[in-house]
């Protein structure tokens, strides 16, 4: 079991144990994916507030982040990209999906979830 959360320095690398911050592994590798971007509608622990999260990019963090801005752009909303998932404010899957499959790297793109 490795150390995430210390109260002495705040959040842990899980590869070197080392503070965030300080981390000498750089440790940001994902699992791969199956190779098809996900798009649904999330409300589980936001209230009742709905986003639209897009998983499954083969991308990394910075290149996630400048996804986001592009996408939070398209849908005129707020929004975040952490942890390889990219949360954008309200419900905007139609306009998410057809934004990703126009882009040109040739992405596959679904609808998950109801």
């Amino acid at each position: 079991m490795s150390l995430v959360y210390s109260t002495d320095f705040g959040r842990a690398c899980p590869g070197c144990g080392q503070p965030v911050a300080q981390c000498a592994c750089k440790a940001k590798a994902r699992p791969a994916g199956d190779g098809i971007v996900r798009v649904r509608r999330e409300t589980a622990g936001r209230k009742g507030k709905g986003v639209t999260a897009v998983l499954g990019l083969p991308l990394d963090d910075a290149a996630l982040t400048a996804l986001a801005k592009q996408l939070k752009a398209v849908c005129g909303s707020g929004g975040t990209a952490k942890d390889g998932v990219i949360e954008i404010q309200g419900d905007h899957l139609e306009k998410v999906v057809a934004w990703l499959q126009a882009r040109p790297e040739g992405w596959t793109v679904k609808r998950a979830g109801g």
